[in-house]
């Protein structure tokens, strides 16, 4: 007789993949290979003939994001960001190069003295090293790095993707403060995070808070970052509580908790430069 593990009905519609099984007989010989012990501990699955980045990500745009962390010397960050106000909308506004600011900001409630920018590259990859091998020739930007480097204590930066459900990140006017969540998903569970989160986001949307969901590619992977606005910490309160009185919300958080090792939460506001504010 055959056993049946089987995910949740709703989850088993959405992937639309077939249940393991379980099957072995109830005498067995504990050398057989398909003895019922041995059917405990091994699953035949069907493997999947994509990645999760082609299932998730949009596909009528190319876009690649790029998202910096630079950690500053706490005495330097006025002077950081002054360097980085004069230089980054230089190449924001040069079609030269394929690369635009999508934000800047630095972190109010979180990891201290920090500064985040998010870039698009559009045209994907080609785009990235077209950029980058042009930036190699630019004496001012080689100048800048080298000035930046003197007030930085640690930086690092990751790829990413956005998801084909969530809203592209576009100008916004201000003022407003800005929320970065980042999730580190157990592996493996990128695909499901992504199912249920397609349902959820309408119930994130009413205020227009909703700003950019993204995905790793290239850094640490199995990490999701949503980027919400707010116009204060009192509307940020209410809107997340309205989110709860939704029918189908409480089902989300419930199904999408478990596939989540880390998450943070980032309270951010943004530079002058930055295209949101």
């Amino acid at each position: 007789m055959a056993t049946q593990v089987c995910e949740s009905p709703a989850l088993r519609r959405l992937l639309r993949g077939p249940c393991l099984a379980l099957s072995g007989a109830r005498g067995y010989s504990r050398d057989s290979k398909s003895s019922w012990f041995r059917s405990l501990f091994v699953h035949k699955v069907d493997p999947r003939t994509d990645a999760h980045s082609t299932l998730l990500s949009k596909k009528e745009t190319s876009n690649l994001y790029k998202i910096q962390f630079h950690n500053v010397k706490p005495e330097c960050l006025d002077a950081y960001n002054s360097l980085t106000e004069e230089v980054l909308p230089k190449l924001h506004s040069d079609t030269d190069y394929p690369c635009d600011l999508v934000g800047n900001w630095n972190t109010w409630y979180g990891e201290q003295d920090q500064a985040v920018h998010l870039w698009r590259f559009s045209g994907g990859y080609p785009a990235l090293m077209d950029c980058m091998n042009k930036l190699k020739q630019n004496k001012e930007y080689l100048e800048f790095r080298k000035e930046r480097s003197k007030m930085l204590l640690s930086r690092r930066n990751q790829l990413l993707l956005e998801f084909s459900f969530w809203n592209e990140p576009l100008p916004r006017v201000g003022p407003n403060i800005y929320e970065l969540r980042t999730y580190k998903l157990k592996p493996g569970t990128m695909i499901e995070w992504g199912n249920n989160w397609a349902r959820a986001i309408k119930y994130r949307q009413k205020n227009q808070e909703a700003v950019g969901g993204f995905f790793s590619q290239i850094g640490e992977l199995y990490v999701v970052h949503h980027l919400w606005a707010y116009k204060d910490l009192q509307s940020r309160e209410e809107t997340r509580n309205a989110a709860w009185r939704k029918r189908g919300w409480d089902e989300n958080v419930y199904y999408t908790v478990p596939l989540v090792r880390n998450m943070e939460s980032r309270i951010m506001i943004p530079l002058k430069i930055s295209p949101l504010q």
